[in-house]
């Protein structure tokens, strides 16, 4: 009795252990959830109150040119509105987006501090994305009814919501969201349980009458709990089963992702493709960006959008750009040193931006390739300037060395202004899905000239990407846009068919120089 107690309390135990570990894990990834929907849900919300208070306070009459002008640089200036206008019988007269009159369709409810919501707005973007409108004072702003909610989550399955207290219901909401959970916050900051299926998460905010909403379904809770328990178990029961079960458990482990990006860098499956850079000026190239790819054990190609969150969940995401470098420094060799005008642009993470250390190793980089500061470019998102102190640390010591830094992926609603004028940038990149509007008459075609003139003004050299037909070449070369890419120019591809193209734009500058004068 006393064996086959030893034998069976640590499997017991084991279980007890990996169901509150589980409930605690998804808790707290629950949790997590609902705090990055609701730190946007009040950004989104202070950005719309701000800018309805400045087209109010301004003074100018509705409509006018000075207040058009207003709304777009409203517009502009916010991550998370997608126009701001003023409204008249039911409908934006006008707006930052168009001239034309935007129905609002019809109201969904009017709250007590005057606020109307419209949430089922009978126009869409361009793309689409179905919108929601939220009128004050006469002005209403636009919102990407999805944008609050876009958040990576790694369980699939999530609902998310955002919700009206007074109310009780939902604003924006993706999944399942029974509307019962909506009473079960009360008073308190935050509130998780169980119910139909779901481990739930409620959030308050502290500045607007919202809360958010996060669930995940239970079965996501079970699976964690096997997951654990199979980790556990093993440890109370004899030698032979616990090598059975932990050869079984290291079979799973070499399943994951996070095992396979692991042995992908012990087995050099990753490897670069460069995407060829135009000048438009003069249709040369000038330099490549630097792609990461992933092609796995099973010869199957990994999309850089599902290994990268994961490295940067995992930790790994200094590893990944360590091999970047590993790699530009073997494609490269010493094209570098012997060619300054050619340049290569390098994708960093926020954990890049964390410490100086990556400055260290783009100095080794240098010194392996004898590449110049000149053959350099840095590419930052906007989520690295998330810690802007340790990013302007960093900028700072990149530009100490010569090396120039780009704000990658501007103008898809996540970037701001505010990065512009606060941190010392060279380049911004121009995002593809505005590039794709120019020349169909969406309205979005028109933020193009806006983002362009806002760059001449700051003193930014531009890059364009995804121009994939001469049309948009012919537009961003008149507007004074400096380099371009996409597959107008080239696909992504090796580093030596770059260099051919470069090869070949200093060939025919050297030919063109030399070209006798119609004088001689």
């Amino acid at each position: 009795m006393l064996a086959l107690a030893a034998l069976c309390l640590p499997p017991w135990l084991a279980l007890r252990e990996a169901q509150r570990q589980a409930f605690d894990a998804d808790a707290a990834l629950t949790l997590s959830y609902a705090r990055d929907v609701l730190h946007r849900s009040d950004e989104t919300a202070r950005q719309a109150r701000a800018g309805v208070i400045a087209l109010t306070r301004s003074g100018l009459p509705p409509c006018s040119a000075g207040a058009r002008a207003l709304m777009r640089e409203i517009d502009l200036t916010s991550t998370y509105l997608q126009a701001i206008g003023y409204v008249q019988n039911g409908a934006l007269t006008c707006s930052s987006m168009t001239g034309q009159a935007v129905p609002l369709g019809a109201l969904s409810f009017r709250t007590a501090d005057g606020l109307s919501y419209y949430l089922d707005v009978p126009v869409r973007t361009t793309y689409g994305h179905p919108l929601l409108a939220i009128e004050q004072d006469g002005y209403a702003v636009l919102i990407h009814r999805d944008l609050p909610l876009d958040i990576w989550t790694s369980v699939r399955g999530v609902s998310l919501a955002i919700v009206r207290l007074e109310q009780g219901r939902a604003v924006v909401q993706r999944g399942q969201v029974d509307p019962a959970w909506l009473g079960r916050l009360g008073k308190q900051a935050t509130v998780t349980f169980a119910d139909d299926g779901y481990l739930v998460t409620m959030a308050r905010s502290q500045n607007f009458r919202t809360a958010t909403v996060a669930a995940i379904p239970l079965a996501h809770l079970a699976a964690r709990s096997r997951e654990i328990m199979e980790r556990l178990v093993p440890a109370g029961v004899f030698a032979g089963l616990t090598a059975a079960a932990a050869v079984l458990l290291l079979a799973r482990q070499q399943m994951s992702l996070v095992t396979a990006l692991r042995t992908g860098l012990r087995r050099d499956q990753f490897f670069l493709e460069y995407q060829p850079l135009i000048e438009l000026r003069s249709g040369g190239c000038v330099g490549v960006e630097a792609l990461l790819r992933w092609r796995d054990g099973a010869g199957e190609l990994v999309p850089p959008e599902v290994f990268v969150p994961v490295a940067e969940q995992a930790g790994m995401i200094g590893k990944l750009t360590e091999r970047v470098l590993d790699l530009v420094c073997r494609d490269a060799g010493h094209f570098l040193a012997s060619h300054p005008g050619f340049h290569v642009a390098l994708n960093l993470s926020p954990a890049d931006l964390q410490s100086t250390a990556i400055v260290g190793q783009l100095d080794r980089l240098m010194a392996r390739t004898g590449a110049l500061p000149s053959n350099l470019i840095v590419e930052i998102t906007e989520r690295g300037f998330l810690h802007k102190d340790s990013a302007r640390e960093v900028i700072a010591a990149l530009h100490a060395r010569g090396i120039e830094v780009a704000i990658d992926d501007f103008g898809t609603g996540y970037s701001s202004l505010s990065y512009l004028e606060s941190l010392d940038l060279d380049f911004l990149k121009i995002d593809r899905s505005f590039i794709e509007s120019i020349g169909t008459g969406a309205p979005t075609s028109q933020v193009v000239s806006h983002i362009i003139g806002m760059a001449q003004t700051l003193e930014l050299r531009m890059i364009a990407e995804g121009v994939e037909n001469h049309e948009q070449a012919a537009f961003l070369r008149v507007r004074g846009v400096d380099f371009a890419q996409g597959w107008l120019f080239g696909r992504p591809g090796s580093f030596e068919h770059a260099a051919n193209l470069h090869r070949a734009t200093l060939e025919m500058r050297m030919r063109c120089l030399s070209l006798p004068s119609p004088e001689s």
